[in-house]
């Protein structure tokens, strides 16, 4: 199942910043920029003509991987780990990344962090697709504490569709 959910948002993300489509590579570049800590005004080391390189690997790679996982479940390979699907994550594993999640979604939504200034623009579009990708980490989390990893990885998937929508709804950086 985690092949298909992978193929889908690989294939997805690297068509779109590979071709650029309404300038998401240049907004995906810019975001990260802005994301990256203790970056300063430092000039970025790697350009946008490299991020659409890699964003073209996955375009071609990921409807492989989603072929590949769309077989194995035909086949019956793909499912749960085990009767009661994958085990719940110790505690030991659990705390230190359930705080560590909170510190970058506190870092994201800040005054100057990227999911605030998202849903500062106003538009509905990326207020509804700021605050889904927030909801489905938290979702992502909470599943795979309980045990639920299919689930989980859907959350996934509605995240990741989530950061696509927010870069195909930005205005044209530079162009």
């Amino acid at each position: 199942m985690f092949e298909v959910f992978w193929g889908v948002l690989a294939t997805a993300f690297g068509v779109v910043i590979a071709s650029d489509f309404r300038g998401a590579a240049h907004r995906f570049h810019a975001i990260t920029q802005a994301a990256t800590p203790f970056a300063g005004s430092r000039t970025p080391v790697l350009g946008v003509g490299f991020l659409r390189a890699v964003a073209g690997a996955f375009a071609v790679i990921g409807p492989i991987v989603l072929a590949l996982g769309l077989l194995g479940l035909w086949r019956g390979e793909a499912g749960p780990v085990g009767p009661q699907g994958p085990p719940m994550a110790p505690a030991w594993i659990a705390v230190p990344l359930v705080l560590f999640v909170g510190v970058i979604l506190w870092w994201t939504w800040r005054s100057s962090g990227p999911l605030r200034r998202e849903w500062d623009t106003g538009t509905r579009v990326r207020r509804v697709a700021a605050v889904g990708l927030t909801l489905s980490v938290v979702a992502f989390l909470v599943l795979m504490a309980a045990g639920q990893g299919a689930w989980a990885v859907t959350s996934h998937l509605v995240g990741g569709l989530c950061g696509l929508l927010l870069l195909v709804s930005g205005d044209r950086v530079g162009r």
